[in-house]
């Protein structure tokens, strides 16, 4: 089960592994998308917090960067619920590796043209299970895990991913293509190339229930 599948790369992922998926999204646009493109894969409209399957119906469930979309007090129990004994929540992230010195600095501009806490690109919410959990009344035994790996991507590419995540979208396009064009010349004085080398952390809990 692939919750907040979006326009289902990671339900496409799963499918291909043989794994039998069936996913739930909430959002109009994205579930257009979705059935578009994965006419196959049947897909339900829902969100983590009233998950619409039965109870003890599923073996696997992963929210790919969807997870910070819930409200832990509802979405835990609500996974228990769903999960047959012995299954596995799985939740993860793609976030940026801060300790590399480019993107600390696109960063740190991110937060300025935002300002304070505001600043992230990525949206990703508690990353590390304490955190993800947070608010749920019973908090499910789990595992942390973070993987790094890179991309190397023209700056055009590079950008339009930014411009992708949710608070640009929030911005506003005019707002937006002003911030996107002052990035490309910071991104191209540390790539003269025009190929950017992104480093990402992917942060993975798995939480299994009894």
């Amino acid at each position: 089960m692939d919750v907040g599948a979006g326009t289902g790369i990671a339900t496409a992922l799963l499918t291909a592994r043989g794994a039998d998926v069936i996913a739930v999204e909430p959002g109009d646009g994205m579930a257009a998308q979705f059935r578009r493109t994965l006419p196959g894969v049947p897909l339900l409209r829902g969100d983590g917090n009233a998950l619409p399957l039965a109870d003890a119906s599923a073996d696997f469930l992963t929210y790919a960067q969807a997870w910070h979309w819930t409200d832990p007090a509802r979405s835990v129990p609500e996974a228990m619920r769903v999960l047959r004994p012995g299954g596995a929540l799985a939740l993860w992230w793609n976030t940026d590796a801060a300790d590399v010195p480019w993107i600390a600095e696109q960063s740190e501009r991110v937060r300025r043209y935002f300002g304070g806490e505001h600043g992230s690109k990525q949206g990703g919410g508690g990353t590390r299970g304490d955190a993800a959990f947070g608010g749920a009344v019973l908090r499910p035994d789990h595992t942390h895990r973070v993987v790094r790996w890179s991309r190397t991507v023209p700056v055009d590419t590079h950008l339009a991913n930014i411009g992708s995540h949710s608070i640009f979208l929030l911005l506003g396009e005019e707002s937006t293509n002003t911030f996107l064009t002052e990035e490309r010349g910071h991104l191209l004085a540390t790539f003269p190339d025009g190929l950017v080398e992104e480093v990402y952390d992917v942060v993975l809990i798995v939480a299994t229930r009894p």
